[in-house]
Parts: C-alpha cells; structure tokens; sequence
C-alpha cells in the first residue's frame, strides 16, 4: 500500500497518509506526492474538494525525525516540503478539509490548520511540538495558530507544546467541527459531498478574500520561518533533541 493513497469520488479527492505504524510522519515521498497533488487539483475540473486526512491512531505525528543520528538528516529541505504543502493548501482556488481523526502534531498539525475547514474526532488533539526537540514551530504555524486563536494561546501551544484536545481546540476557534469518534467519519462526508455540490466560483473568491484578510502574513511567516529554523537546526540543542526522541527520554537543552 502506498504511504500516500489517492481516492477521487463524486467531485471529492480524498488525500490520505497511509504510515500508521508511524504515526502518519511524513518522509520525502508523501510530502513531494502530497504537495503535487495539491497543486495539480487547480487544473483537475473533477475536483470540487479535496480532504485530507491519516489512517490508524494518527492524522500525522509530523516530520519523520526517526532513527539515530535523525540531525544529522533532517535539513531544511523537510521545512521547504512542508512549506510548499501549506502554500499549496491555502493557494489552491478549492476548499480544502483536514479530517483530523487522529493527533495532529509538528507539520502535521500546521497542515492541518492550513486547511479552510478543519474537522475533529472527539479523540483527536493538536500540539505544537517543536519545541520539545529544540525547534520553533513551522509549516505556516507562527500565523495560521495566533490567526485563530489569538497571541496568548498560540505562546503557550508552541512555548508549552501541550496538546490541546479536540474540543478545546473547537471552544477556542482553532477547528471548524468537532464529533464524536463514531460520527465523525459521516460528518466528513455529509461536509465533502456539500462542498463538492456547492458554487465553484464563489468558494475560490470566498477563501481568496477570507484569506487575505486573516493571512496576509503567510508568507512572510513561512520564511521568519524557514530562517529561524535553518539556525536553529545547526544547534547542539537540536540534536540533544532529536536523540532524546529516539531514545524516548526527556532532552536536557543548554542553549548550544
């Protein structure tokens, strides 16, 4: 089975990350088949939604940082992947829906809340946890969160990387639908086939000026970002991190 399976039916393209024994993280195949297929939904007429969601207990865990030595590999070629997946979510002239069925963590969580409609299962949680291995939060994040959520709450997911629960994440803006885990799924689909049977034309113009108004930073942010990081992944800090991931015990970060 693919990492990435593609699904198109009655006007909806289903998106789906396929590594559930790890979680849903995305290695280089499923971000470059995600991003191209995201992209490639413009000029696809068949197309009238796209929803993207994981298999298993995960929407997605985020970037793939396991293995030893996982600093060693992981660059700033990850973030440029997960840049060009969010740029593609919030670009493309059709709605997009994040079926969150799972922890969205790390990119997996910035997807997620690039998505215009984001739809959790009762067990699903979001976290910002970048900071647990010595990073800062990316994928569009820095503005997609305060954007919905407001500059106090937004510090203390990314500073304090506490999950935030599927409800609390609705209570507080960050999710447009919250259900319970055995609605959930036909919640998805009851909002899919209304997206897919709604006016083309004016949802493009609809999320085109939506957008505009509360994300005209992305950009910006997206690369405050990518240069923030790329410091940031030359530290000591981040490589005690990403050992003590893989080692599955607490990292002790020196500012190195």
């Amino acid at each position: 089975m693919p990492d990435l399976e593609e699904q198109l039916s009655d006007g909806v393209l289903r998106l789906t990350f396929n590594r559930p024994e790890a979680f849903n993280a995305l290695n280089d195949v499923m971000a470059d088949g995600l991003a191209d297929l995201l992209e490639g939904a413009r000029a696809r007429d068949e197309v009238r939604v796209v929803v993207i969601s994981g298999t298993g207990a995960a929407f997605s865990a985020g970037a793939d940082i396991s293995g030893e030595d996982a600093h060693e590999n992981f660059d700033i070629t990850a973030l440029d992947r997960a840049n060009r997946i969010v740029r593609a979510v919030v670009s493309l002239d059709k709605p997009v829906l994040a079926a969150v069925n799972g922890v969205a963590a790390g990119v997996g969580c910035s997807i997620a809340l690039a998505a215009d409609l984001a739809v959790a299962a009762e067990s699903a949680s979001f976290v910002l946890a970048f900071s647990r291995i010595g990073l800062m939060p990316d994928g569009g994040a820095s503005a997609t969160v305060a954007a919905a959520v407001g500059r106090a709450r937004a510090m203390r997911m990314a500073l304090l990387a506490e999950p935030l629960a599927a409800r609390a994440a609705y209570d507080a803006g960050l999710v447009s639908h919250v259900a319970g885990d055995a609605d959930f799924p036909a919640l998805v689909d009851k909002l899919a086939a209304r997206l897919a049977a709604g006016p083309p034309l004016a949802f493009a113009a609809t999320k085109k000026a939506i957008n505009a108004a509360t994300l005209a930073g992305l950009d910006a942010a997206l690369e405050r970002e990518r240069t923030g990081q790329a410091v940031l992944l030359r530290t000591a800090d981040v490589a005690e991190g990403m050992r003590a991931f893989t080692e599955r015990r607490r990292p002790v970060f020196r500012g190195e």
